[in-house]
């Protein structure tokens, strides 16, 4: 059977040099594999990958996600700051806890990031930044801020620890908690968010309280699993990992995201002319590998129309075939027959509409 390939890194970086979360210690007492991600030292997995990916599935998992960074946007000018910053639209939280998904564009409507960003009580709000792109994020936010700096704080979290939790009994414990909501509650703020495809909660907490919390979880059964998993998971699921997926290069369309950019109203967000002017000419598409062989990133994909690249590819636990997303022709169209070049060999695929798994039941019939 072939592994997936570990999560691509933006960073180099020698063990020593390598950023450590709160649970780093908590990691290597249990066996880890360690490897550098974007300039942080993380579990790639405690043993077995493959196991770590069917429990989430099945029963519960717990991701140390504490290299992502939390940043609150506060002051009177947070919200108009945010309708400019983000290509969706904060309008649209009209309550605290709510949240929503955006990307944050250049100028020419590349993509800088993809985040969430939570409305909070009392009028601000907190963003939660990809790892291998958070300072340059927040060097970009700062530069935005302009004659309104004095209208907007932004305050980086690196106080905090996250631990994603993810599975099917999350349903039941996030019970009165809506998707895509969070609360805060004695010095924690949960989300009921996720990059699995699976139900659960990502904890932002003190990082003071991390191993405890992380003990606590595992004394009630949820098995810590790793970035080799966390890929996996995600591949299945349809969602975009930035630097794979997406980059300054590809508009929001490019990546399928065209549904969370908030047009109406005419407002001016940044990258909004550019996009008017940008058509997209190719999109995003899955595919499922119909021949022995394992598709991965970068390959070229040779379509009726022209050609294509992979952008996320690998092995589907779940499905037990390899999948990938790929980045194709705008006259492709799911069902059809494509080749894809593996080790020199042009092996048919089929294209379908991600996401391949949700809740643990795959979506795609061959």
């Amino acid at each position: 059977m072939a592994f997936p390939a570990p999560p691509d890194s933006t960073m180099s970086a020698s063990p020593a040099a390598r950023r450590s979360t709160p649970l780093n210690a908590a990691h290597r007492a249990l066996g880890a594999k360690m490897v550098e991600f974007a300039g942080w030292d993380m579990p790639l997995h405690y043993g077995s990958q493959i196991e770590e990916h069917h429990r989430v599935r099945r029963a519960a998992g717990m991701f140390d996600v504490s290299h992502m960074l939390a940043v609150d946007v506060q002051g009177a000018g947070a919200r108009d700051f945010l309708r400019r910053l983000l290509a969706n639209d904060v309008a649209k939280l009209t309550r605290p806890g709510a949240a929503l998904y955006s990307c944050m564009l250049r100028e020419d409507g590349g993509v800088l990031d993809d985040l969430i960003v939570y409305s909070r009580v009392g009028g601000g709000f907190r963003l939660v930044l990809n790892a291998a792109t958070a300072d340059r994020d927040v060097a970009w936010m700062e530069s935005q801020r302009g004659a309104h700096a004095s209208e907007v704080g932004l305050v980086p979290r690196r106080d905090l620890a996250i631990i994603a939790v993810q599975g099917p009994p999350l349903r039941a414990a996030a019970e009165g908690l809506a998707p895509f909501h969070a609360v805060e509650a004695g010095g924690a703020f949960i989300a009921r968010t996720g990059y699995t495809g699976e139900d659960g909660l990502e904890l932002l907490l003190p990082a003071a309280q991390a191993v405890a919390v992380w003990q606590a979880l595992a004394a009630h059964g949820v098995a810590p699993a790793g970035l080799g998993a966390r890929d996996t998971l995600r591949l299945e699921a349809g969602m975009n990992l930035y630097g794979r997926d997406m980059d300054e290069t590809i508009t929001p369309a490019e990546s399928g995201l065209a549904w969370s950019v908030a047009r109406a109203g005419g407002r001016d967000f940044i990258g909004a002319r550019a996009l008017e002017a940008r058509p997209a000419m190719r999109q995003r598409c899955g595919l499922v590998l119909l021949e022995r062989g394992m598709m991965r990133d970068h390959q070229k994909v040779r379509c009726a129309t022209g050609l294509g690249e992979i952008t996320s590819g690998g092995y589907s636990p779940t499905l037990n075939r390899s999948i990938a997303l790929a980045r194709l022709p705008s006259a492709v169209a799911a069902g059809d027959t494509v080749e894809v070049e593996v080790r020199d060999n042009w092996l048919r695929a089929r294209v379908v509409q991600p996401p391949f798994v949700r809740h643990g039941k795959g979506l795609v019939t061959m």
